[in-house]
Parts: structure tokens; sequence; C-alpha cells
């Protein structure tokens, strides 16, 4: 049974993003809606946009940040900056293969999007 590569990258992109929200314990109900909701617009973007598909696990992951940002607060914090304001971390590339969550203060590379340790909850917006 072949399965489509468009969904492929979908289900992956889901998954990683997943995998680091429950690493941050915040994987309730409301929370995996919405990265459904962005797998569901990514879908339109990819299908409009083929050669992007290796830039789909990164907008994903941008999408719920936003989307939880708006809802709850920051999403990842940072685990590196221990001192000062509580910050997320933010997808880099902004648009590109590979992603990464990044501390922009100290410039540091915290994990791949899906490989965040846990504890990385909300924090207030």
């Amino acid at each position: 049974m072949d399965v489509n590569p468009l969904e492929q990258v979908l289900h992956a992109a889901r998954a990683l993003v997943l995998t680091d929200l429950v690493a941050g314990d915040v994987a309730d109900p409301e929370v995996v809606s919405l990265v459904e909701e962005s797998v569901t617009h990514r879908r339109w973007w990819v299908e409009q946009w083929p050669e992007g598909a290796s830039y789909v696990a990164g907008l994903v992951a941008q999408d719920v940040q936003d989307a939880l940002l708006e809802r709850y607060g920051r999403w990842p914090l940072c685990p590196v900056c221990a001192e000062g304001e509580p910050h997320a971390l933010d997808v880099e590339p902004e648009l590109g293969p590979d992603p990464h969550w990044v501390c922009g203060k100290a410039g540091v590379v915290v994990a791949a999007v899906g490989e965040l340790a846990p504890g990385g909850g909300v924090g207030a917006s």
C-alpha cells in the first residue's frame, strides 16, 4: 500500500509538533486541534507549492506557536536563559528544511523540531 508523499510529509510534521507539545506537557485536546487546523491549512499550501514540502514541519510548528501565543501564552519556553523575562524559542529557518528551535537571545540551537526535552510548557503572553 503506497502512501501519498504529500500525506507522508503532513503526517511527519504533525508527529514532530505533537512530540514537542507532549514534551512541554501542553498536548491537551484543544491544542491538538490547533495542530490539525495547521495541517489542514498546510495541506492546501503544499498542494500549491510542492517544492515547499520540506518546509512543512517548520511551518506547522510556527503556526501552532502563533496560535498558542494568541490563546495561552508563549511556547515553547526557552530553557537556556535562566534570567530575565521568560521568552519563547524561535523556529529557524523561518522558511526552510530541517527546522530547529533556537533561542534568539543567546543565539543557541536548542533542538530540532520534534526533539524538545520535557519541560517546555506554556508561559505568560
